[in-house]
């Protein structure tokens, strides 16, 4: 027999607590696996992604007078949930073009390599270098402490409608073999 103070709207008290204890744990486990997939070590972990690392080990971002560092997700993965979500589906490419041998060797990497940079260069330009501005804001920089042509560039950002990779395409990874900037102008 029910004992019907443990019913709610005709569904059990312990029906309840069960699906908000299982909420619960999901919801603790996604945030742990979505955590561990937000580190350097995890994006590095694929041997494709050890070519742009060698790179990026030599770059300001990872050695610099101030010890500040940035690492791969602070570069490449939103801070924001919904941003981050599609970043996440879209980082599922990669393993794809793994599986199907586009990126598999580092002659084929290479091949690949300028229709990568693109889609990050485009991403970045959609979102006005939103990662870039976690650290980089222009409204913070002393602009009479950098050399003229930055400075200046700097400057008149807003009224250009520029963001900042439209000017530091490479700052972090070695530009692509076959990349012509003047396309860019």
């Amino acid at each position: 027999m029910i004992n019907k103070k443990w019913l709610i709207g005709g569904t059990s008290l312990g029906v309840l607590l069960l699906v908000f204890a299982v909420g619960i744990v999901f919801t603790g486990g996604f945030n742990i696996a979505l955590a561990w997939t937000n580190t350097e070590s995890f994006c590095t972990s694929c041997h494709e992604m050890q070519n742009n690392f060698k790179e990026y080990k030599e770059t300001v971002h990872n050695i610099n007078r101030t010890g500040v560092r940035a690492t791969c997700p602070d570069c490449h993965v939103p801070h924001e949930f919904g941003p981050k979500m599609v970043a996440k589906i879209r980082a599922a490419k990669d393993v794809w073009h793994h599986l199907v041998g586009t990126i598999d060797t580092k002659e084929k990497y290479e091949d690949y390599r300028l229709t990568m940079a693109k889609r990050v260069w485009e991403k970045m330009k959609d979102t006005d270098s939103r990662e870039c501005r976690r650290c980089h804001v222009v409204d913070s920089m002393a602009l009479d402490e950098q050399q003229g042509r930055a400075a200046r560039k700097h400057e008149s950002m807003k009224e250009s409608g520029k963001t900042c990779i439209d000017c530091h395409k490479g700052v972090a990874h070695e530009l692509p073999q076959d990349y012509d900037e003047t396309e860019d102008i």
